[in-house]
């Protein structure tokens, strides 16, 4: 994978955006919405793809219908923040499938991490014999999402 940022002409830029609204989207007709060619087009995207700038293609699933509607951010608080206890910790939260995104943070708390569940009961297990039990773990804050007000899973592409 290339770590630079490629060069984004207008018909790359169209290509992402289409992609990122519908990545099963046939070349075809990704190649008609943005004015190319059906080989240019799928050149592009092959290009787009090895550069790293195209990581993959998933499918989107609905976090209620899956049995895990509540959103908690738990900020965590470390003992110690030297290389190896960061690296232990972070090794350790890969492996949990309930954190969805884990950041290493500046300010107050070491990590943010946005933990998935089906109810409070189940984030009560998650946080007493998960959470609390991850490597190096001083400290646990918890705050739990009422609603999404904004999500989107579309990056803005100038």
């Amino acid at each position: 994978m290339n770590t630079s940022s490629p060069t984004l002409d207008k018909f790359d830029r169209s290509i992402l955006r289409e992609l990122q609204r519908n990545g099963r989207i046939a070349n075809s007709a990704l190649a008609e919405h943005v004015s190319l060619s059906e080989s240019a087009c799928l050149r592009r995207v092959r290009t787009l793809e090895e550069s790293g700038l195209i990581e993959g293609y998933v499918a989107l699933i609905n976090q209620e219908q899956a049995g895990c509607p509540v959103n908690v951010f738990v900020n965590i608080t470390l003992e110690r923040q030297d290389q190896t206890d960061l690296h232990t910790f972070e090794e350790a939260v890969r492996k949990l499938p309930e954190v969805m995104e884990c950041y290493l943070m500046t300010g107050d708390y070491d990590y943010l991490l946005r933990v998935v569940a089906a109810d409070t009961a189940d984030f009560e297990r998650i946080h007493s014999k998960v959470l609390t039990r991850l490597p190096g773990v001083s400290r646990v804050h918890s705050s739990f999402a009422l609603r999404a007000v904004q999500k989107s899973r579309e990056l803005p592409i100038r």
